[in-house]
């Protein structure tokens, strides 16, 4: 299979090292450390997500591991994704950190979380991470066209991933592309736009049409345009209908409409407004 592909059943993207990215993740940013973490991971687990993505700024890696062993799924059959914290000074190091609060050996992808002190600052350590096995692949998250080429022109070792802000209104279809072209996964974080996103009436009118939810709208239309999508939610229910995303697929003129719906003028910027 091709590097880029998405699996026949679509549930993985096979990243440009041959790994396998599931291409739906349950997301625990702004989730507390502590029993609802445990029990939205449990939940994910069992309703058939494979993908956990956390980070060392979110506060709760502990958490996602209690729930990974409580959960009785094997550990080789969950994807475990953490981000490095660019506030702090070595990558490698961390990483060895969150290995303890995770419970496990090796995660299975480390990302830079964002490009503080410049994109090259924190590859060298990544590099490490991976040399030392602490994960099976390094990428990025919040990194524009602009930090990829910077990050490219120096590195041993290219990132594989790139998770940043996207969904119809964030349609970043030049960073898109240009991840293609380099061999990237672009990965979509807040795909629902943190719940803004579910009241939109276009969406609602694709939604009503094809008789399926905002959200499993949303998250479709990330996998046909072959990006992994990142939901976040806590409620049991939400969680077991965000899964449902792989028995229908959206029509070339329903992509279209979502497609519409971008204000960021299909920029190659990760963000607008950079917090860093």
């Amino acid at each position: 299979m091709a590097t880029g592909s998405m699996t026949a059943d679509g549930r993985a993207r096979v990243l440009a090292d041959g790994t396998h990215l599931p291409t739906l993740g349950l997301g625990v940013w702004q989730v507390p450390n502590g029993a609802e973490c445990v029990r939205a991971v449990r939940w994910a687990l069992e309703f058939g997500y494979r993908h956990i993505d956390t980070a060392q700024a979110y506060g709760n890696e502990e958490s996602v591991g209690q729930a990974l062993r409580e959960s009785g799924v094997p550990r080789d059959e969950v994807y475990i994704t953490t981000k490095f914290m660019p506030g702090r000074r070595d990558p490698a190091a961390e990483a060895e950190q969150s290995l303890k609060r995770l419970g496990v050996d090796q995660v299975d992808l480390y990302l830079v979380h964002w490009p503080r002190g410049g994109p090259t600052r924190a590859w060298p350590g990544m590099e490490r991470a991976l040399e030392l096995g602490h994960t099976r692949s390094i990428g990025v998250s919040n990194f524009g066209v602009a930090e990829l080429q910077a990050l490219l022109g120096t590195a041993a070792v290219a990132p594989v991933v790139n998770q940043v802000q996207f969904s119809p209104f964030e349609y970043r279809h030049a960073l898109l592309e240009a991840c293609e072209q380099l061999s990237i996964c672009l990965e979509a974080y807040s795909p629902l736009g943190t719940g803004r996103h579910l009241s939109d009436p276009a969406v609602n009118a694709v939604a009503q049409r094809v008789g399926r939810t905002p959200a499993q709208v949303l998250l479709r239309w990330c996998l046909q345009h072959g990006v992994p999508a990142i939901a976040k939610s806590t409620s049991r229910e939400r969680i077991q209908e965000n899964q449902q995303i792989f028995d229908f697929a959206l029509s070339q003129q329903e992509m279209a409409e979502l497609d519409a719906l971008d204000t960021t003028k299909g920029t190659d910027r990760a963000l607008e407004s950079p917090w860093w």
